[in-house]
């Protein structure tokens, strides 16, 4: 019935003393009767603190036993990101330092981790935790890469043949070398390229 006298309102013009009157006439209960009809809550056993379900104590002794099984990485090399684990080898495009044959340790590290847990970095992992080594394998230049500019009706034609410079990445290995939680000083970023 109230919701047939606004509709009925809200049809007709209206002002706004005749809305205000509607309201007051409308009484709304108060919320006292509202609340009788709630129950109380259930009261909440708080449980102790389990030291076996500690995350950081479990994924400590997996590393101290050699349990974690096979690592994987996402690590950041030239503005990119690759997931990796031991033996991928990785097509990184652009121009690049490092010569066929260098050894390298990837310092940029965002997470580690292996079937079981994750290692997360904010933004990238310290780097006494985690250890990727890689391998240049080859450096070469990609496959040609044709550019056809063309404009319609004004006899305009380029034809650009592009090559990038390319170098191929073995990882070699990925290992987790600190325990979790250690080291509480987090490392400058000095000697990181980018």
């Amino acid at each position: 019935m109230f919701l047939n006298k606004i509709i009925g309102l809200a049809r007709s013009p209206t002002s706004v003393n005749q809305l205000s009157n509607l309201f007051q006439r409308c009484l709304i209960s108060s919320t006292s009767a509202f609340q009788n009809k709630l129950t109380p809550a259930q009261s909440l056993e708080v449980s102790k603190y389990d030291e076996r379900k500690d995350p950081v104590k479990n994924i400590n002794e997996m590393i101290k036993n050699d349990e974690a099984g096979r690592l994987f990485a996402v690590v950041h090399i030239c503005g990119k990101q690759f997931k990796v684990t031991a033996g991928d080898i990785i097509l990184i495009e652009g121009h690049w330092e490092p010569s066929n044959g260098d050894e390298l340790r990837l310092e940029k590290v965002l997470l580690c981790g292996s079937q079981d847990f994750t290692l997360i970095g904010r933004p990238i992992l310290q780097k006494d935790l985690v250890n990727v080594q890689a391998t240049v394998i080859e450096k070469s230049l990609s496959h040609t890469r044709t550019h056809f500019k063309f404009k319609k009706r004004k006899q305009y034609r380029r034809i650009n043949f592009q090559r990038q410079p390319t170098t191929v990445l073995r990882i070699n290995s990925i290992e987790i070398k600190n325990l979790v939680n250690q080291n509480k000083n987090a490392e400058s970023l000095e000697n990181v390229f980018y």
